[in-house]
């Protein structure tokens, strides 16, 4: 936590005098868990596939507070009351956002339109209009419910914003919301078992070129 997706890549590079290094699929970096790098041409060039794969996150959602930036990073600019949440009750709205569906993307985020930045503006305070985009849920379900709190896991298609998401599920439930944290569980055919540390990736670049 804490690394942005180019943090990681440009670590990588350090560690391997490799310049074509490449990651599928940016991290959010208050997130955590799986993020798939490329090393050298032949590897980059696998990226695309794995970016544009079904993905697969563990989150936890904090009700009552909204913060501009959909998650613990930000600042708290809306607070409501939180209903009585019944498990049953919770676990059927988080049915209800399976499938295709639009989603709007958060201004916190690395999106362009009209070739800028969104977060960039965002950090202005200026807030623009976007485009919906095309997003399927394939799986969502509850893991733990507290008097404020809910976790639940979620695998979906690509350009998915799971703070959104996160947002989103908070209204539906008659409150604001927004994530605490965020764990990538796997991408494509990776997951958190085939995840390796700098250590490692250091000691394994060495003696492959020994």
């Amino acid at each position: 936590m804490g690394w942005t997706s180019f943090d990681v890549v440009k670590k990588v590079r350090q560690i391997t005098g490799e310049s074509k290094v490449g990651h599928a699929g940016t991290l959010d970096p208050f997130a955590e868990g799986v993020l798939v790098i490329g090393i050298g041409r032949q590897s980059t060039r696998q990226l695309g596939e794995i970016s544009n794969s079904i993905k697969s996150y563990r989150a936890s959602l904090r009700l009552g507070e909204m913060t501009d930036t959909l998650d613990n990073t930000g600042k708290i600019i809306r607070e409501m009351s939180i209903p009585q949440l019944v498990e049953i009750e919770v676990a059927g709205v988080l049915a209800g956002f399976l499938g295709p569906q639009m989603q709007v993307p958060p201004m916190f985020s690395a999106k362009k339109v009209d070739g800028r930045r969104l977060y960039k503006l965002a950090r202005n305070q200026i807030t623009v209009d976007r485009e919906p985009v095309a997003i399927t849920i394939e799986n969502i379900e509850l893991i733990d419910l507290g008097i404020s709190s809910i976790e639940f896991s979620v695998t979906c298609s690509k350009g998915t914003y799971v703070r959104q998401l996160g947002s989103d599920i908070a209204t539906a439930l008659g409150t604001v919301g927004h994530l605490t944290r965020l764990k990538r569980v796997d991408a494509g055919r990776f997951t958190l078992d085939d995840c390796i540390n700098f250590e490692e990736i250091e000691e394994q670049w060495m003696s492959s070129i020994i």
